[in-house]
C-alpha cells in the first residue's frame, strides 16, 4: 500500500496549528470513554500518520492525468470503500416503479408547486417505499435545479407546510412505525430560500428505506437482497448507510423523469450520519451534480488515521453502529493508518463534481479539523482534474467559509447545523449550479 507522509510530502506543516480554530480545547467535561473506549480531544496525543495517497495506485504507479485516474485509480479507491467500508450495494431494482400521488399543488403561498411521489422499490407489497416530497419554484419557466435532501424525520417534521399530510416514522422503541408528530423534529429545511434563489427541493425520510437501528435490517430493504440459503451478512454485504445512499439513487431514478428538474443540477444534503450518506452516494453516483456534507465526522471525511474524537473502532463497537457498515470495517478500528482508505479519499472521490464540507468549530467528536485536513489532502485530485481546491493550507476561523470547486466551511457551535449554514449552501450552490437567468 502507498502511503502519503502527511505533513512532509504535502508540506502541511503550517495546517498543525494555524488559525485561531486551531487554539480551540475540547472541554475538560467532554467524556473520555465511550462503548469503553478512550477518546482523545489532546491534539498532541493525535500522534503522527501518514495518509494513503489518492494518486498513486495500488501498485506503486503515479497517477498523472485524469484519464489514469477515471479508469483505473477512481475505481480502485471506490471498491476500496465499497468492500472495506459501506459494503456491496445491488443496482437499480428492475421492480422499480414510480406512483405520483400528488402532481402539482400550490404550496407555501404560492411561492411552490408541491409534488408528492411513491417510488416502489420491490414488487412485494411489504417492501419499503420511498415517499418523497418536491417542492418547485411556481413560477418557473424551464427546469430547475434541485437541492435533494435525506431526512431524519418524515418530509412533515422537515418542511414548515401546514398542508403537508403527516407522514410516518419508525420508533427504536417499539420496533414500529409512529406519526411523525411522535418523533423529534431536527430542524426545518427553509424551502422559501432555496426557491427564491431559483432551486427547487425535494426531501425524504431516510427510514423509509431501512430503519435506523440493528433490527433494522428484517424492516428494510436490505432484507429483500439475501442470496438464496443466507441468513448472516457477509463482510463485504451492504451496511445501512449503504442502503441509505442506495436510496437516494433510487429518488434519482425518478428525478430523471421529472420534466419540471434539470436532472444534470441535482444537488444533495445530509447530516451527521446522513452527511456519511450523501458521501458515499455522491461517490458512488456520478449522476449527482454536488454534494453538500454537514458534520459527517468518523466513517465521513474526517481522517481516521487522526487518533482524536470518534474512531472507527467507537462507530463498529458492538453497542453503537455496527450495522451501519459492512462487517469488514470493524477490523480496522484498532489499526486506522493500515486501512487502504481514508476520510480525503472519499472526498476525492466526489471530484471534479463540487463538495462543500460543513460542521462546526465546537464538534469534537466529529473532529472538524480532521475534516478540514482531509479536504487539504483531497485537493491534488481536484487540481489534477482542472478544479479549485481550498488553496490554503491554513485552517480559518468560524464563519469563514472557504468556496472554490472544493469548499470548507464552520460554523460557531457544535454538531448539525445552524440557520445561518443555509446562506452558505445557497452561495454554493448558485456559484455551481446558478440558475438560467
Amino acid at each position: 500500500m502507498n502511503k502519503l507522509p502527511f505533513y512532509a510530502s504535502l508540506s502541511f506543516a503550517c495546517v498543525l496549528l494555524s488559525g485561531a480554530a486551531a487554539s480551540a480545547q475540547a472541554p475538560a467535561s467532554l467524556p473520555r470513554v465511550a462503548a469503553g473506549i478512550p477518546v482523545n480531544y489532546d491534539e498532541d496525543k493525535v500522534g503522527t500518520y501518514t495518509l494513503p495517497d489518492p494518486l498513486v495506485m495500488a501498485d506503486g504507479k503515479p497517477v498523472k492525468d485524469a484519464a489514469a485516474w477515471n479508469k483505473k485509480r477512481r475505481p480502485e479507491i471506490l471498491r476500496m470503500f465499497e468492500t472495506q467500508q459501506f459494503g456491496v450495494a445491488p443496482g437499480r431494482p428492475k421492480a422499480e416503479r414510480f406512483e405520483v400521488i400528488e402532481q402539482g399543488t400550490a404550496a407555501l403561498d404560492g411561492k411552490a408547486l408541491r409534488r408528492r411521489v411513491d417510488i416502489h422499490l420491490n414488487a412485494d407489497k411489504s417492501a419499503p417505499v420511498i415517499h418523497l416530497v418536491e417542492y418547485l419554484p411556481a413560477h418557473a419557466s424551464g427546469k430547475v435545479p434541485l437541492l435533494l435532501n435525506i431526512s431524519f424525520s418524515a418530509a412533515s417534521n422537515t418542511v414548515d407546510d401546514p398542508t403537508l399530510p403527516v407522514g410516518e416514522i419508525w420508533d427504536a422503541k417499539t420496533k414500529a412505525k409512529v406519526p411523525a408528530t411522535q418523533g423529534r423534529a431536527f430542524g426545518k429545511i427553509p424551502v422559501p430560500l432555496l426557491l427564491d434563489a431559483g432551486f427547487g427541493v425535494a426531501t425524504f425520510y431516510y427510514g423509509d428505506v431501512e430503519p435506523d437501528y440493528a433490527e433494522g435490517f428484517s424492516q428494510g430493504i436490505r432484507r429483500f437482497y439475501l442470496k438464496k440459503g443466507q441468513t448472516e451478512r457477509g463482510p463485504e454485504d451492504w451496511g445501512s448507510i449503504a442502503a441509505w445512499a442506495w436510496g437516494m439513487s433510487r429518488a434519482m431514478d425518478y428525478l430523471e423523469t421529472d420534466k419540471s428538474v434539470d436532472a444534470k443540477r441535482v444537488a444533495i444534503h445530509g447530516i451527521s450520519r446522513l452527511g456519511k450518506t450523501v458521501m458515499w452516494a455522491g461517490a458512488h453516483d456520478q449522476r449527482f451534480a454536488l454534494v453538500i456534507e454537514s458534520c459527517s465526522g468518523e466513517g465521513g471525511t474526517a481522517l481516521s488515521s487522526r487518533n482524536y474524537g470518534e474512531t472507527i473502532a467507537h462507530l463498529t463497537a458492538p453497542s453503537r453502529f455496527p450495522y451501519q457498515f459492512a462487517e469488514n470495517y470493524a477490523k480496522w478500528g484498532g489499526f486506522p493508518d493500515k486501512a487502504p482508505m481514508d476520510g480525503h479519499m472519499l472526498a476525492a472521490l466526489i471530484a471534479p463534481r463540487p463538495l462543500l464540507l460543513q460542521t462546526g468549530d465546537t464538534d469534537y467528536w466529529s473532529d472538524p479539523k480532521g475534516e478540514f485536513l482531509a479536504a487539504v489532502a483531497a485537493g491534488p485530485v481536484y487540481k489534477l482534474l482542472g478544479k479549485d481546491a481550498l488553496d490554503t493550507e491554513t485552517w480559518p476561523k468560524a464563519k469563514e467559509p472557504v468556496l472554490h470547486d472544493l469548499g470548507y466551511y464552520m460554523h460557531d457551535g457544535g454538531h448539525g447545523m445552524v440557520a445561518g449554514d443555509w446562506e452558505i449552501y445557497v452561495r454554493f450552490l448558485k456559484m455551481h449550479l446558478q440558475p438560467a437567468q
